[in-house]
């Protein structure tokens, strides 16, 4: 304890932060990655307007939060103070519309990834690159944005994702890490940037909307794990720590995205390694050894941290609905009494599901809390069916909601592994779901019949991730970001694999049949809904 508390003291330390969809999670580590304290602060995006968004003065509040929160656990565990660190790093959920004017004040509400609004943008701009444009791109809300002649577009001066946001504000640099960059605009990876012929063909298209600004220069610079990314400003300092503890100079490694940091998380960056992300949404994400074929709406084509081509299998809904049922059986239980702690409601519930039939005993599940690009729905509408010749207990209903949390996410993996016959030669998992050893991971490894791991780190996934690419400034002179991961980090980590099930694999293909066959029932709900 004595040596972690000099560790602190003598700054000799990391910070890494991630702003999550639901929650904020900070941790500190030390240069072996052994993480020494965590903090968080929850969070929740709210539809105004019909835009899935959060204010800007919760991002300070919830960011200054989860900081405090970290400061509380060191005093607590270690009877010191953060004040300086060797290095710092800033990771958030990807995509997203944040622009800015010339003064720096935020032209419209924040647009997350969340939002299924640039249907026809990403239309136009797949065809126009050649290249897929998911709707929730950067590219895709400022093009849409053009279509819709919003009037807030001629004053914009910059654009960014808020991971960059944050990581501005903290350092007055306007950068981006290329793995959050590429879900900005499309990324050329022998360049390290953005594709400068994309970048032309996008000024040209919209030459008639006489717009005083070049696609190019609105954007943030792109930067590569190992480049230091600007330092700690006394503003940035007192932003993130108002109790004036936290010292300036502190260095930055570049912004990433959240799919970037999982990457890290599970040492997931070589070709043919992929991990895969579960939160609120869920995404695989795949290292390739080459292009695909041809683009699919299903799929985004990405970066690593260090520049690698990646596919992503991203469904905008996972566990959001599974929160909805978990809390509602709390709250049944403490009519009649009965208290049990979230964390033990969760354990009982997800075993409990392992005990239901291979294929869920005929229940179908949609958790679409938001539009989901991959069935085609604009909007969200939760639907839950229970047929009457279905099996419905506990078990087949809370194995339902586990299956359908991936369903989505398996359409874009189909496609791969069937279609593009990429070979993935070992998959890792993190996210809260997987926190109940066995279960999710079970049911996961099954649908994609692939062997699954996790580490113990899986819940702390993304602040981690980011703090291990702050920590590679130190050494990005002798490493490269592989070697780096191998040799410091990953050397000692054991991971928990899990081999898939066939009883669970043959069960979860007949109820992918069903999920197919059931979607135009939630178009139809979501059309009632709109009534």
């Amino acid at each position: 304890m004595q040596n972690e508390k000099q560790l602190i003291e003598q700054g000799n330390t990391v910070i890494g932060i991630e702003l999550g969809s639901t929650r904020i999670k900070a941790v500190l580590i030390s240069s072996d990655g052994t993480i020494l304290a965590t903090g968080g602060a929850d969070w929740e995006n709210r539809l105004i307007d019909g835009i899935w968004t959060y204010h800007q003065n919760e991002i300070w509040e919830k960011l200054q939060a989860a900081y405090m929160d970290l400061s509380k656990t060191v005093k607590e565990k270690y009877h010191t103070t953060i004040r300086i660190a060797k290095a710092f790093g800033i990771s958030a959920m990807m995509h997203g519309y944040l622009p800015f004017d010339k003064h720096g004040n935020q032209l419209v509400a924040f647009r997350t990834w969340r939002n299924n609004i640039t249907l026809t943008s990403s239309e136009k701009l797949t065809a126009l690159f050649q290249y897929p444009i998911p709707q929730r791109w950067s590219i895709a809300h400022l093009h849409q944005a053009l279509l819709n002649q919003e009037p807030h577009l001629p004053e914009i001066d910059y654009l960014t994702t808020l991971s960059g946001y944050v990581h501005w504000q903290l350092t007055d640099h306007k950068v981006l890490g290329i793995g959050d960059a590429s879900g900005m605009f499309p990324i050329d990876t022998e360049l390290k940037s953005y594709n400068p012929t994309m970048l032309a063909q996008f000024d040209r298209a919209i030459a008639d909307y006489r717009m005083p600004w070049k696609l190019e220069a609105i954007l943030p610079q792109v930067r590569v794990a190992g480049e230091q990314a600007g330092k700690l400003t006394e503003k940035g300092a007192k932003l993130l720590d108002p109790t004036g503890n936290l010292q300036a100079g502190i260095p930055l490694c570049p912004p990433e995205g959240d799919a970037g940091t999982g990457m890290i998380a599970t040492n997931c960056i070589k070709e043919k390694t992929g991990n895969i992300s579960a939160g609120t949404s869920a995404f695989a994400m795949i290292v390739l050894e080459k292009a695909l074929s041809k683009a699919y709406s299903e799929l985004d084509i990405v970066t690593t941290p260090a520049g690698k081509l990646v596919a992503m299998a991203h469904a905008n809904n996972c566990t959001s609905d599974i929160n909805a049922w978990v809390n509602l059986f709390g709250e049944c239980l403490s009519v009649f009494g009965v208290n049990i702690c979230t964390e033990e409601l969760y354990e009982m519930l997800f075993l409990h599901a392992l005990q239901g039939d291979a294929d869920c005993g005929g229940l179908l599940s949609y958790g679409f809390h938001s539009g989901e690009h991959n069935v085609g729905l604009s909007e969200g509408c939760p639907v839950f069916l229970h047929p009457t010749n279905a099996h419905f207990n506990l078990a087949n209903f809370m194995r339902t909601h586990l299956y359908t949390a991936f369903g989505a996410m398996k359409l874009g993996m189909d496609i791969l592994i069937n279609q593009e016959k990429v070979e993935i030669s070992r998959i890792l998992g993190h996210g809260g779901i997987f926190k109940t050893e066995g279960v999710a991971q079970k049911i996961l490894s099954s649908a994609l019949n692939i062997p699954l791991a996790t580490a113990s780190t899986a819940s702390n996934g993304g602040a981690w991730g980011i703090a291990l690419l702050a920590d590679f400034l130190r050494v990005s002179d002798r490493y490269s970001l592989e070697e780096y991961l191998d040799n410091c980090i990953f050397n000692t980590t054991k991971l928990n694999l899990v081999q898939p099930d066939k009883t669970m694999s043959e069960g979860y293909e007949r109820f992918m049949q069903r999920y197919k066959q059931g979607i135009p029932v939630v178009e139809k709900a979501l059309f009632l809904n709109a009534d």
